[in-house]
């Protein structure tokens, strides 16, 4: 009896999760869609960071990482039923971090792929973090 309650539990979550991977675009920032940024505080400094975006960690500079902490911060921005787009450094955290978001917890995530060096390359001016 357990083992159904965890199966209908698991694939009751799976029904409402949703992962989509785009790249990122020019197009796609002026979209009304909140962008959460999982880098590191020094990479946020080093390349600045989308205007409007919200700065998260998820992975620190030695790849530990603190998921409940991070959820806490999330659920103060995003709601579950929300989309939202996580965006890292070229798209390879953010792939591992929206997969993981979205199944385990049924986010309705968007995965930026390129990351901010794709749209820096494009010409894309960001703005300082603070």
């Amino acid at each position: 009896m357990k083992k159904i309650l965890l199966g209908l539990v698991f694939f009751g979550t799976l029904l409402f999760a949703e992962l989509h991977n785009v790249w990122i675009t020019p197009e796609f920032l002026h979209k009304n869609i909140k962008i959460v940024d999982i880098r590191t505080p020094s990479e946020w400094k080093k390349t600045g960071i989308i205007q409007g975006s919200y700065t998260i960690m998820f992975y620190d500079e030695r790849g530990n990482f603190d998921v409940e902490s991070f959820l806490k911060q999330l659920d103060k921005i995003v709601k579950k039923d929300e989309s939202f787009a996580l965006m890292c450094r070229v798209g390879s955290r953010t792939g591992v971090v929206s997969e993981f978001l979205s199944n385990k917890f049924g986010y309705k995530v968007i995965n930026l792929k390129g990351g901010i060096m794709k749209i820096i390359k494009e010409g894309y001016k960001t703005v300082p973090y603070k």
